[in-house]
């Protein structure tokens, strides 16, 4: 766990003089739990900031937060994503554009109406329950993209996501699992059951899961198309939009409250 913690995260971790890169894919299941630490800041930086500042200032505050405490790593995958798929031609060309520390233009765009994007998102969403809104897309959005390492195999020789090349054996992707839904219950907490009705909860659980769904398969296909499996950047660029795919749906239900 303190593996993940420290490879997805700046928050610091214990020095471990027997550190292995293999034992990274030990850590793949707890990718989830990750993303709730990380919700969990950024739910807090939001719940803080809106005592004293209005809803849009304080959803600024938290999503700088969140990048903050990640190093901006799924958005720089994002970013890298975006470029290569759309510069390159061909899957060597992508791989080596992806590879290219520079930003391009088809990257600064992606980034751009991401952040864009979930900036209005969050700001449309009701504030009484978006803190756990938060704790729910971050988590929920790393297990989307760790079910990607489960289904594809990863493409290059060596790179940032190599150490966690290895495929989710099913006791660690349950573990998974439970990290990345445990939060969802949450919403419940803001609802008296007389409220809403099962009918209601069916339509939550069709309006939050839809676009995932439909953003997972197509980013899946897409990269499975173009490189023939996955990099660390396609993980990261899958957790950014999965986890927009999340608030959209959301936004969509709570419309018609």
């Amino acid at each position: 766990m303190l593996l993940a913690v420290g490879f997805f995260t700046r928050i610091p971790v214990p020095v471990f003089g027997d550190f292995h890169p293999d034992d990274l894919n030990r850590a793949a299941k707890y990718f989830p739990l990750v993303g709730i630490f990380v919700g969990l800041i950024g739910a807090g930086a939001f719940a803080f900031a809106s005592k004293v500042l209005p809803q849009s200032i304080a959803v600024l505050v938290s999503m700088a937060m969140t990048i903050y405490i990640t190093g901006a790593f799924h958005e720089d995958g994002l970013a890298d994503s975006a470029d290569g798929l759309g510069g390159g031609w061909d899957t060597e060309r992508i791989l080596a554009i992806m590879q290219d520390s520079r930003l391009g233009t088809y990257g600064a765009i992606a980034l751009f109406f991401a952040l864009l994007t979930k900036y209005q998102l969050l700001n449309a969403l009701p504030a009484y329950f978006l803190p756990f809104v938060l704790v729910i897309g971050h988590a929920f959005s790393r297990l989307c993209a760790l079910l990607i390492m489960t289904d594809l195999d990863y493409v290059r020789e060596s790179g940032k996501a190599k150490p966690l090349a290895t495929k989710v054996k099913a006791p660690g992707l349950l573990v998974a699992v439970f990290f990345g839904v445990a939060p969802i219950p949450l919403l419940y907490l803001n609802f008296s059951p007389v409220l809403l009705s099962a009918t209601d909860w069916l339509w939550l659980a069709a309006c939050c899961l839809t676009p995932v769904v439909f953003v997972w398969v197509w980013w899946r296909n897409k990269i499975k198309r173009w490189l023939g499996g996955y990099t660390g950047d396609c993980l990261g660029a899958m957790q950014q939009m999965t986890e927009l795919a999340f608030y959209l749906g959301l936004l969509v239900w709570a419309q018609q409250l």
